[in-house]
């Protein structure tokens, strides 16, 4: 389990079925819902204000999340962070995507299956319209998104829901190896996930 701090009273909660890597940090008042994903040097700290993944919803490699005193910070349902990404007092919305490496400050809302482009940065107060990609720095709104860029978003997510079920039967500590072995799974004739230029040749 990761490293989870209480502070002042306020104990971090994890869902059973959520999975948070060893080597993250879950401080105060955090609650990490069912089928989560937190992933390893992801860092939670909940002492100045409260901190929620909701069911589903996804926060990969050394992700931040902190917010000003009184303030929250929200990863709604099947929401996705990607890695690196700064949550500062700011809420992600139901089936939204924030690419890898952003960064949101406080009062940031990002509207239901929206899309932060990677490496914005997302100035307070902005608000990201529902199902519109925003990108750059300062970032703003560039577009309305596809049908199938939703989609495959959606399929991403559902990826790292997988992933947290497999960490939690799958993922133990060891010792390298001096060679590489083969592991006993067959990987499938296509990749269940692509990337989006390749979806979009499909």
């Amino acid at each position: 389990m990761a490293r989870i701090y209480s502070f002042e009273g306020n104990i971090p909660v994890v869902h059973p079925t959520a999975f948070v890597h060893p080597d993250a940090v879950l401080i105060g008042s955090v609650v990490v819902g069912p089928g989560c994903y937190v992933g390893p040097l992801a860092s939670l700290r909940g002492d100045f204000g409260h901190i929620e993944m909701r069911a589903g919803s996804n926060v990969q490699d050394s992700c931040v999340l902190h917010c000003f005193p009184g303030a929250d910070t929200v990863v709604e349902e099947d929401g996705h962070v990607g890695h690196g990404s700064v949550l500062h007092g700011s809420r992600v919305g139901r089936d939204s995507l924030i690419g890898i490496k952003a960064v949101l400050m406080d009062g940031v809302v990002v509207g239901n299956q929206a899309f932060v482009g990677a490496g914005s940065f997302v100035k307070s107060g902005f608000h990201v319209p529902e199902r519109h990609l925003v990108t750059g720095s300062p970032a703003r709104v560039i577009r309305e998104l596809t049908a199938d860029e939703v989609a495959w978003k959606g399929n991403g997510t559902g990826q790292y829901q997988k992933l947290a079920q497999r960490c939690l039967s799958g993922l133990h500590p060891t010792e390298a190896a001096t060679e590489r072995v083969a592991a006993d799974n067959t990987a499938p004739a296509e990749p269940e996930h692509v990337t989006l230029h390749e979806f979009r040749a499909r």
